[in-house]
């Protein structure tokens, strides 16, 4: 069993690497707030935020959920706010091989349905396939920088977060596997 993961966890982790799912299952399990980046990030019509506007909104999340959250995002403009303050950090270091078919999968499934992201924002055929934006392109090209980046920040950034580098899917599952279940009060008052 892994020691206790405290109660301010980030998760790191290029696209398609199950960030975000592995982010939902963590504060369901520890009864946590959980703020996924993107969302703070991507406005209406995927416009982007001034770097300081971006860091006044993530303050104010870190500020607001003072008592414990899991974070889920790269960015780099906001890491010397979120890692100080984690007492986990998790990075996803799956393989290419893995990653990759699972961006795919999923870029797919979103176009097809026409799901909505952030802030009305949707993936379509034109911007996955026929624009230098397509997440696609990013995440074949963003690979090997975003390893390198993740590694540094974790290195220089200054901080005193436990780190889990997770490799596979089923230390993926196992990590999650091994947190404590938050006391969840059924509706007839019992803990489950």
């Amino acid at each position: 069993m892994s020691p206790e993961p405290g109660r301010f966890i980030a998760i790191y982790g290029p696209s398609g690497s199950g960030k975000s799912t592995l982010a939902r299952a963590v504060a369901a399990r520890l009864g946590l707030p959980l703020v996924e980046l993107d969302a703070v990030y991507h406005g209406p019509g995927w416009s982007e935020p001034a770097p300081e506007v971006y860091r006044a909104r993530v303050q104010e999340l870190l500020d607001r959920y003072a008592g414990g959250w899991v974070f889920d995002g790269n960015y780099s403009v906001a890491r010397d706010l979120v890692l100080p303050r984690a007492t986990t950090a998790v990075w996803l270091r799956l393989p290419f091989r893995v990653v990759f078919p699972r961006l795919v999968g999923r870029t797919l499934r979103r176009v097809a349905t026409r799901e909505e992201l952030w802030n009305g924002n949707r993936e379509t055929m034109g911007k996955t396939f026929l624009s230098r934006e397509s997440i696609l392109l990013w995440g074949i090209t963003n690979w090997r920088p975003h390893r390198r980046k993740t590694r540094r920040m974790l290195r220089e950034v200054p901080h005193s977060a436990r780190i889990v580098v997770l490799r596979s899917p089923p230390e993926v599952a196992a990590w999650l596997d091994s947190l404590p279940r938050a006391d969840v009060a059924e509706p007839n008052g019992a803990a489950r």
